[in-house]
């Protein structure tokens, strides 16, 4: 049965969401594309329908991902004070909690790199963040070197990874707030 054109990118773009928080939430091997299609409300016969593999499915996943996050960032990057307040949102517990919509580098980083086939999307997408931070130069007082904008985005994804691995939520939250403080300095 063919469905017309708008319901059919409307399925697609569903596909894409839900898989998106599911391999953020469980990583690549975590997530089968019986479980996307399921929680899509779809049949796993239709996936072939919209991608060629689930390596197909991941690699737009993540384009898509990107995009947004870099869309977002450049809303953000209008001067340093908008961006310093997108880098602290950054940091924060509601995206700690937020794994399966919050940035993917953080959740699928480890993931990547076992993964090749995803690493020029990773890469293109942090050469995106990096010239983000450096536009604005809200990566230090100095100005918007890339040595800073790779200090900070380090900084950035470590603190969320490192905060969202302890089981001690007092420590979670320290670790995010002890980057936040060391930001502002």
């Amino acid at each position: 049965m063919r469905y017309p054109a708008e319901e059919t990118a409307e399925r697609h773009r569903r596909i894409l969401e839900v898989a998106s928080v599911l391999f953020r939430e469980r990583g690549f091997d975590g997530v089968s594309v019986g479980q996307v299609m399921k929680a899509s409300g779809m049949t796993q016969g239709a996936f072939y329908h919209h991608f060629e593999s689930k390596e197909a499915l991941i690699e737009e996943c993540l384009r898509d991902a990107s995009a947004k996050s870099l869309e977002k960032m450049a809303a953000a990057g209008v001067d340093p004070e908008s961006m310093t307040a997108h880098i602290q949102d950054y940091v924060s517990e509601w995206h700690r909690d937020a794994r399966g919509t919050g940035c993917m580098i953080a959740a699928l980083g480890s993931d990547a790199a076992h993964e090749p086939f995803v690493q020029p999307v990773f890469t293109e997408h942090i050469e995106g963040v990096l010239n983000g931070l450096m536009t604005t130069g809200a990566s230090s007082e100095s100005g918007g070197t890339r040595r800073n904008a790779i200090q900070t985005l380090s900084g950035m994804v470590g603190a969320l990874v490192l905060s969202r691995a302890v089981d001690d939520p007092e420590l979670s939250s320290e670790i995010l707030r002890e980057f936040r403080v060391a930001f502002e300095e």
